[in-house]
Protein backbone atom coordinates (compact mmCIF):
# COMPACT_ATOMS: atom_id res chain seq x y z
CA UNK A 1 0.00 0.00 0.00
CA UNK A 2 1.39 3.46 -1.13
CA UNK A 3 2.11 6.07 1.66
CA UNK A 4 -1.22 8.33 0.77
CA UNK A 5 -3.30 5.43 0.67
CA UNK A 6 -1.89 4.49 3.73
CA UNK A 7 -2.88 7.63 5.48
CA UNK A 8 -6.35 7.81 3.85
CA UNK A 9 -6.87 4.28 5.24
CA UNK A 10 -6.07 5.89 8.77
CA UNK A 11 -7.80 9.25 8.38
CA UNK A 12 -11.07 7.07 7.53
CA UNK A 13 -11.63 6.19 11.29
CA UNK A 14 -10.13 9.43 13.04
CA UNK A 15 -12.49 10.70 15.77
CA UNK A 16 -9.64 13.36 16.84
CA UNK A 17 -13.05 15.55 16.94
CA UNK A 18 -16.93 16.37 17.47
CA UNK A 19 -17.19 16.25 13.68
CA UNK A 20 -16.82 12.16 13.50
CA UNK A 21 -20.25 12.32 15.52
CA UNK A 22 -22.18 13.68 12.46
CA UNK A 23 -20.37 12.84 9.42
CA UNK A 24 -21.74 10.28 7.31
CA UNK A 25 -18.17 10.02 5.07
CA UNK A 26 -14.76 11.31 5.72
CA UNK A 27 -13.68 13.20 3.00
CA UNK A 28 -9.74 12.59 2.61
CA UNK A 29 -9.06 14.16 -1.34
CA UNK A 30 -8.66 13.31 -4.43
CA UNK A 31 -6.80 13.26 -7.30
CA UNK A 32 -3.11 13.01 -8.58
CA UNK A 33 -0.83 11.82 -5.94
CA UNK A 34 2.25 13.39 -7.88
CA UNK A 35 0.72 16.08 -8.55
CA UNK A 36 2.68 19.27 -8.74
CA UNK A 37 -0.40 21.41 -8.04
CA UNK A 38 -2.34 20.89 -4.49
CA UNK A 39 -5.84 22.78 -4.00
CA UNK A 40 -6.89 23.32 -0.65
CA UNK A 41 -10.99 23.60 0.24
CA UNK A 42 -12.04 24.48 4.15
CA UNK A 43 -14.11 21.71 4.63
CA UNK A 44 -16.49 19.47 3.22
CA UNK A 45 -20.53 20.47 2.44
CA UNK A 46 -23.23 18.50 2.75
CA UNK A 47 -22.60 16.82 -1.18
CA UNK A 48 -19.32 15.95 -0.12
CA UNK A 49 -19.93 14.05 3.12
CA UNK A 50 -22.76 12.06 1.41
CA UNK A 51 -20.22 11.18 -0.91
CA UNK A 52 -16.95 11.00 0.16
CA UNK A 53 -14.91 13.24 -2.33
CA UNK A 54 -14.66 16.97 -2.38
CA UNK A 55 -15.70 19.53 -4.03
CA UNK A 56 -18.83 17.52 -6.06
CA UNK A 57 -21.39 19.71 -5.31
CA UNK A 58 -22.35 23.17 -6.97
CA UNK A 59 -19.25 24.60 -6.37
CA UNK A 60 -17.82 21.36 -7.76
CA UNK A 61 -18.65 22.02 -11.09
CA UNK A 62 -17.71 25.25 -10.67
CA UNK A 63 -14.19 24.63 -9.75
CA UNK A 64 -14.57 22.07 -12.63
CA UNK A 65 -15.26 24.79 -15.21
CA UNK A 66 -11.99 27.21 -13.75
CA UNK A 67 -9.43 24.14 -13.81
CA UNK A 68 -10.69 23.74 -17.72
CA UNK A 69 -9.93 28.05 -18.30
CA UNK A 70 -6.45 26.63 -17.82
CA UNK A 71 -6.69 23.28 -19.44
CA UNK A 72 -7.06 21.02 -15.96
CA UNK A 73 -8.64 18.79 -14.58
CA UNK A 74 -8.74 16.45 -11.15
CA UNK A 75 -6.62 14.07 -12.92
CA UNK A 76 -3.69 16.83 -12.78
CA UNK A 77 -3.90 18.06 -9.89
CA UNK A 78 -4.69 17.03 -5.92
CA UNK A 79 -7.67 18.15 -3.96
CA UNK A 80 -7.47 18.25 -0.04
CA UNK A 81 -9.72 19.94 2.95
CA UNK A 82 -8.56 21.72 5.92
CA UNK A 83 -11.10 19.63 7.43
CA UNK A 84 -11.89 16.17 6.43
CA UNK A 85 -15.55 16.13 8.23
CA UNK A 86 -18.09 18.17 7.85
CA UNK A 87 -18.94 21.45 9.71
CA UNK A 88 -22.70 21.20 10.75
CA UNK A 89 -24.76 23.11 8.89
CA UNK A 90 -21.76 24.48 6.44
CA UNK A 91 -20.65 26.47 8.95
CA UNK A 92 -16.65 27.18 9.36
CA UNK A 93 -14.31 25.18 10.97
CA UNK A 94 -13.47 26.00 14.08
CA UNK A 95 -10.08 26.47 15.33
CA UNK A 96 -9.80 23.53 17.36
CA UNK A 97 -11.68 21.86 14.28
CA UNK A 98 -8.48 22.43 12.21
CA UNK A 99 -6.15 21.74 14.95
CA UNK A 100 -7.65 18.71 14.85
CA UNK A 101 -7.31 17.79 11.29
CA UNK A 102 -3.88 19.50 10.47
CA UNK A 103 -1.43 16.65 11.03
CA UNK A 104 -3.36 15.00 8.10
CA UNK A 105 -3.16 17.56 5.77
CA UNK A 106 0.48 18.18 6.80
CA UNK A 107 1.23 14.43 5.93
CA UNK A 108 -0.81 14.67 2.93
CA UNK A 109 1.38 17.87 1.89
CA UNK A 110 4.51 15.93 2.65
CA UNK A 111 3.70 12.65 0.68
CA UNK A 112 2.59 14.59 -2.20
CA UNK A 113 5.17 17.44 -2.68
CA UNK A 114 3.40 20.19 -4.46
CA UNK A 115 4.66 22.91 -6.00
CA UNK A 116 2.17 24.81 -5.90
CA UNK A 117 -0.79 25.01 -3.20
CA UNK A 118 -3.96 27.13 -3.87
CA UNK A 119 -6.15 27.91 -1.41
CA UNK A 120 -9.96 27.85 -2.26
CA UNK A 121 -11.10 31.01 -0.15
CA UNK A 122 -10.25 33.10 2.99
CA UNK A 123 -10.16 29.98 5.51
CA UNK A 124 -7.56 28.13 3.78
CA UNK A 125 -5.92 31.51 3.12
CA UNK A 126 -5.17 32.52 6.83
CA UNK A 127 -3.46 28.75 7.36
CA UNK A 128 -1.86 28.19 4.78
CA UNK A 129 -0.55 32.24 3.91
CA UNK A 130 -0.99 34.37 6.73
CA UNK A 131 -3.63 34.87 9.80
CA UNK A 132 -4.57 38.28 9.06
CA UNK A 133 -5.11 36.92 4.98
CA UNK A 134 -7.95 39.49 3.18
CA UNK A 135 -9.69 37.21 0.38
CA UNK A 136 -10.87 40.87 -1.12
CA UNK A 137 -7.48 41.96 -1.45
CA UNK A 138 -4.97 39.80 -1.76
CA UNK A 139 -6.39 37.03 -3.97
CA UNK A 140 -4.18 36.13 -7.20
CA UNK A 141 -0.64 37.09 -5.20
CA UNK A 142 1.79 34.30 -4.98
CA UNK A 143 3.72 34.52 -1.60
CA UNK A 144 5.95 31.37 -0.86
CA UNK A 145 5.63 29.00 2.44
CA UNK A 146 8.70 27.43 4.06
CA UNK A 147 9.78 24.83 2.21
CA UNK A 148 9.56 27.27 -0.99
CA UNK A 149 6.22 26.14 -2.72
CA UNK A 150 4.16 29.09 -4.65
CA UNK A 151 0.78 29.36 -2.57
CA UNK A 152 -2.20 31.53 -3.88
CA UNK A 153 -5.67 32.10 -2.83
CA UNK A 154 -8.58 32.21 -5.24
CA UNK A 155 -12.34 32.86 -3.85
CA UNK A 156 -13.95 29.76 -3.19
CA UNK A 157 -16.03 28.40 -5.88
CA UNK A 158 -19.06 28.39 -3.63
CA UNK A 159 -18.18 32.47 -2.65
CA UNK A 160 -18.63 33.03 -6.63
CA UNK A 161 -21.81 31.07 -7.14
CA UNK A 162 -23.12 33.45 -4.24
CA UNK A 163 -21.73 36.81 -6.00
CA UNK A 164 -20.87 36.15 -9.57
CA UNK A 165 -19.12 39.63 -9.72
CA UNK A 166 -16.17 38.14 -8.30
CA UNK A 167 -15.53 35.71 -11.45
CA UNK A 168 -13.69 38.58 -13.81
CA UNK A 169 -10.73 38.93 -11.21
CA UNK A 170 -11.15 35.06 -10.59
CA UNK A 171 -10.56 34.73 -14.35
CA UNK A 172 -7.18 37.65 -14.12
CA UNK A 173 -6.21 35.36 -10.71
CA UNK A 174 -6.15 31.57 -12.98
CA UNK A 175 -4.24 32.95 -15.72
CA UNK A 176 -1.68 34.01 -13.37
CA UNK A 177 -1.91 30.52 -11.54
CA UNK A 178 -1.39 29.36 -15.35
CA UNK A 179 1.66 31.16 -15.79
CA UNK A 180 3.28 30.06 -12.52
CA UNK A 181 2.05 26.64 -13.00
CA UNK A 182 4.02 26.54 -16.40
CA UNK A 183 6.93 28.27 -15.31
CA UNK A 184 7.39 26.33 -12.04
CA UNK A 185 5.61 22.70 -13.28
CA UNK A 186 7.59 20.10 -15.51
CA UNK A 187 4.74 17.66 -15.38
CA UNK A 188 1.28 19.50 -14.69
CA UNK A 189 0.81 20.03 -18.58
Amino acid sequence: MDKLEQLRTECLGCQKCGLCETRNHVVFGVGNPDAEVLFIGEGPGEQEDLKGEPFVGRAGKLLDDMLSIIYLDRSRIYIANMVKCRPPGNRDPLNTEQAACADWLRRQIEIINPKIIVCLGRIAAMAFIKPDFKITKEHGQFFTDEAGRSVMALYHPAALLRDPRRRPETFEDLKRLEAEIRSRCAHTY
